[in-house]
Formats: C-alpha cells, sequence, structure tokens
C-alpha cells in the first residue's frame, strides 16, 4: 500500500506537470495559433530522428534535450583581424552584376540631401563595453551567406556572387526567403564578431554634460499632434504655440536657439575641422539611415543598426533566441526641423520617449544628440544602462546596457529617402544625394537576413517550454512599419516623458 501510495503521488505530480507544461499556455494564449502554424510546428517536431524526443516535445514542451549544452559568446582562442582597412562605401566592379540591377544609376540632380537637422541631431549609441558581437556591415554580410535554395539553383563554390545591388532580384527568380550562413555559426567565425568595426570610445572629459537620469523635467505641453501623424492624417495644431510657459515670445525664442545652435555649430567646424579627432566614435561598419517624409513639416528619420549576429540571453544557464542577422533601429520625430520625440527598438514592440526626455550628450554651446544603450548580445536599444527584464518576472529574463564604446553614427552611414505611399513592391526607396551611387535591392527583400530556423534533427538546436535556441533570422529595415502615424511601432504607443516614468514601466507591461 505505502508503494501505490507513492506511485501514485508521483502519477499525479507527473499529470500536473505535463498540463502545466502543455496545456496551460495553451489555454492562456490570447491569440490561439492558426491551423498553419499548428501543422508548421508538428512538421517541426517531426524533424527529430527520436520518438522519445519528438514525445517529450509534443507532451511536456522539452524538445531537443540531447543537444542541450552550454553555448559561450566565444569559442577557443579566435585569430585576431589584421587590422586592415578597406572603403566601406565604394563599389568594386566585381562585387555588382550591373549597376542597373537595383540601384546606382539615379539621377544625382534630383535626388534629396539629407536635412542638416538630422545629423545635428543623430543618436550616439553606447554599445556594451564586454559586447561580443559588434556593428556588421551589411555588404560584408553579403559575403558570408547564401540563399537557402537548392545546391543545382545556387552552388556553394561562389560562381555566383549575391550582394546588396541584386539581392531582391535574385530573391524573386529563385524564389528563396532564408539567407544562411557558409560557416557554422557555432564555431564563431570572425565574421560574426566583426571586431574590426567597434568604434573608439570618446573622451570622458569632452565637455559632455548628461541629464541625471533620475530627474523629472518639466512637463513641456505638446502644441501639436506631432505624437501621431501621416500623410492621410495630417498633424493638427493643438494650441497658439504663443501661448507655451514662459510668455508670449517663447516660441519665437525656442526657435531661435535652436537656430543660434545650428549656426554656431556650423562656424565651429568650419574653424575646427583639422582638429577634431576622425576616429572618436567613428565605425568602419556604416549605419542605416532611412528619411520618410509624413507631411506637415514631419520627417521621421530611422537609424538602422546591422549586427550579424544576436545572442540570446540565458534563463538557469540555458541560452534562447540566437539568430544570424540582426537589425535594430530608433526613430527621431521631427517637426519642421526641430526633435520631438525617439523611438527605441526593445524587445515586446519598444518604447518612445519625448524629446525633453531622453538622456543627452552636450553642453551649452552645442547641439544636445540623444545617447541610446545597446544591450549585449541582443542590441536591443534603452535609454538607460543598466537591467532590463522583459517577458518572464522576477528579472529572470534580461537585457544589460551600460557605458561602453559610444558610436556615432552620423560619423559612417548609408542615407536613403522612403516614399512608404509608393504602388509598388519594389519602388519607394531613393539614395540621398550625399551617396547617390548607393544601391537599393536589398531593401526590398522579402526574405530574411539569417537561418532559417534549425530543426530538430540539428544538434545546435533545442526548444524548452516554447523557447528555441535558435529562431530564424529577422527581415529587414523595409519591414519595421516606416509608415507609422504613431511614434511607436505598433498601434499601441505611449509618450514617456521621463526617464524616471520608463523606469516604472514593469516585466509585463
Amino acid at each position: 500500500m505505502y508503494h501505490l501510495r507513492r506511485i501514485s503521488i508521483v502519477a499525479v505530480v507527473l499529470g500536473v506537470l505535463i498540463f502545466l507544461a502543455a496545456f496551460l499556455p495553451r489555454v492562456l494564449n490570447p491569440v490561439p495559433p492558426s491551423k498553419e502554424k499548428q501543422d508548421a510546428d508538428q512538421q517541426w517536431i517531426n524533424t527529430s530522428p527520436h520518438w522519445l524526443d519528438r514525445q517529450a516535445c509534443r507532451w511536456l514542451s522539452l524538445c531537443g534535450l540531447l543537444h542541450l549544452k552550454s553555448d559561450p559568446p566565444a569559442k577557443p582562442k579566435i585569430p585576431e583581424d589584421d587590422g586592415r582597412r578597406h572603403e566601406l562605401r565604394s563599389t568594386p566592379e566585381e562585387d555588382w552584376e550591373t549597376v542597373a540591377r537595383g540601384g546606382g544609376s539615379h539621377n544625382k540632380g534630383k535626388l534629396r540631401e539629407i536635412p542638416d537637422y538630422v545629423l545635428n541631431y543623430a543618436p550616439l549609441v553606447h554599445l556594451y563595453s564586454q559586447e561580443f558581437f559588434w556593428p556588421s556591415d551589411i555588404a560584408d554580410h553579403m559575403k558570408h551567406v547564401l540563399p537557402d535554395v537548392s545546391e543545382d539553383k545556387w552552388p556553394s563554390n561562389g560562381s555566383q556572387t549575391l550582394n546588396l545591388a541584386n539581392l531582391n532580384e535574385l530573391s524573386s527568380e529563385l524564389k528563396f526567403q532564408f539567407l544562411k550562413s557558409r560557416d557554422d555559426v557555432e564555431s564563431r567565425p570572425r565574421w560574426l564578431h566583426s571586431k574590426r568595426n567597434r568604434p573608439i570610445a570618446f573622451s570622458d572629459n569632452d565637455g559632455k554634460e548628461e541629464q541625471d537620469p533620475e530627474g523629472e523635467p518639466d512637463r513641456i505641453l505638446d502644441d501639436t499632434t506631432w505624437y501621431d501623424v501621416d500623410r492621410d492624417h495630417p498633424l493638427h495644431r493643438i494650441s497658439d504655440p504663443r501661448k507655451l510657459p514662459g510668455g508670449g515670445a517663447s516660441a519665437r525664442r525656442l526657435r531661435a536657439r535652436e537656430q543660434q545652435r545650428l549656426i554656431a555649430q556650423w562656424a565651429q567646424d568650419d574653424q575646427n575641422t583639422e582638429n577634431k579627432p576622425d576616429e572618436s566614435g567613428y565605425s568602419r561598419a556604416p549605419a542605416t539611415l532611412i528619411l520618410v517624409d509624413k507631411g506637415s513639416g514631419i520627417v521621421d528619420a530611422f537609424w538602422f543598426f546591422f549586427y550579424a549576429y544576436n545572442l540570446g540571453q540565458t534563463v538557469l544557464g540555458t541560452r534562447y533566441g540566437n539568430h544570424v542577422g540582426d537589425w535594430e533601429h530608433c526613430m527621431i520625430r521631427f517637426e519642421s526641423g526641430v526633435p520631438r520625440g525617439v523611438f527605441f527598438s526593445e524587445h515586446e514592440g519598444g518604447q518612445a520617449y519625448a524629446w525633453h526626455a531622453v538622456e543627452k550628450r552636450g553642453n551649452e554651446t552645442e547641439i544636445q544628440r540623444p545617447v541610446i544603450y545597446s544591450a549585449v548580445g541582443s542590441h536591443a536599444m534603452y535609454a538607460t544602462p543598466g537591467n532590463h527584464p522583459y517577458v518572464l518576472p522576477f528579472g529572470i529574463l534580461k537585457d544589460v546596457t551600460d557605458r561602453g564604446p559610444l558610436w556615432d553614427p552620423s560619423k559612417n552611414l548609408r542615407g536613403y529617402w522612403y516614399d512608404y505611399a509608393a504602388t509598388k513592391d519594389d519602388e519607394g526607396l531613393e539614395p540621398v544625394k550625399e551617396n547617390a551611387d548607393e544601391p537599393t535591392s536589398w531593401f526590398h527583400y522579402k526574405g530574411t537576413w539569417g537561418d532559417r530556423l534549425y530543426g530538430l534533427d540539428d544538434a545546435r538546436q533545442w526548444r524548452l517550454f516554447g523557447q528555441y535556441h535558435y529562431v530564424t533570422g529577422p527581415q529587414g529595415p523595409k519591414f519595421k512599419n516606416l509608415g507609422r502615424e504613431k511614434v511607436c511601432q505598433t498601434w499601441r504607443c505611449r509618450i514617456i516623458h521621463s526617464i524616471a516614468e520608463g523606469k516604472k514601466g514593469s516585466w509585463h507591461s
């Protein structure tokens, strides 16, 4: 009887665990998976060659237990880079099949320039001090990936060339929707780390003045609907700008101060060009700037940052969420050349801050530029340094940021204007006049910039309680809702008016 009782208790506990692991997440899921997603998940489970593994995956949400192992950021002794410099924005003849296939043949006289205010208020990005995977050049990334198609369509011997000028066209011809790595990413090839692109940090004593992150700045009244606008929903004035706090001429004084700062900055640039450090904050990997005109004087400046690899975070010593290719971005919304809000691409949709709330760098005689913090491994973007829990309670899963090397993306970029209302899928993007020969084909590529989801027949893959070790790579900038009315990427958008308010967001918000 004693043994029967123990067996019964074990059976009940096991039954409860099976219910919690397999059925409870499905019941609580506010958006149940579609029939197509369920079928795709069953196909993925069936990739496991082991019957017991398939059953554990179906009933206990424990998939690929035999594959579990540590996944450190770096593998044993990686050879150091040779230190050779190379030009980033040139167009070598051997790299492009023809300039006409995706860009480079633009009429320079008709192209628009980057507005001065976009560069004056360009963000500064604190990368993590102990980062393993630094910014990458998307042109260089093309040299290390292949289309995910059969060998007869794309031989692996390198007889065909994949590049930014033909990516979308080749994808349309060959019907591929994924790029796959030439190398095993767990061998940590050098191109994943991109050590050559690590920016050289600013000095800590160059006259910076930082906003108190805990402070609560004076709430600035919104006088227009800058936070929710596009061409179909034009800007509306909420109040007379002359009635802003501080007197009838405060709006004019504010604009005049902005103009004086611009003039002072231009004069300083002209006089001290030879004295400015060339390498301060510079990275060999160009950022991607995409400008979107929303009408009514509203311009959204999207700064996209690409990394060859996303290293997921660990929970109880097990790593989840790795993927090849990583696009992150911030967006600064301007109204008539004046910055009004900043969007940070974090997990779970990101956050939007009013301009006056974010930390900035500069002093009274300089333009105040927003400071962004990039999380180690995931490169998610935050408004403050420190720990940033998400998804799971009690800080089990968190991003970490600090004041590591400061990257100035305005010093090396590819710039474009994008018309989100273009009727054809491969139209709407044109390079800025400053880099008129940049290709545009890559922007319209609909597929992912990294490997597709590995199956259970791959020794690198596991899935525990719905979380994968390796996930599918991301799509590119075109699919980040560039035509958004609100500052946030999703329809749910709340403008945060202080750093302290932003820190109050809990893990489940």
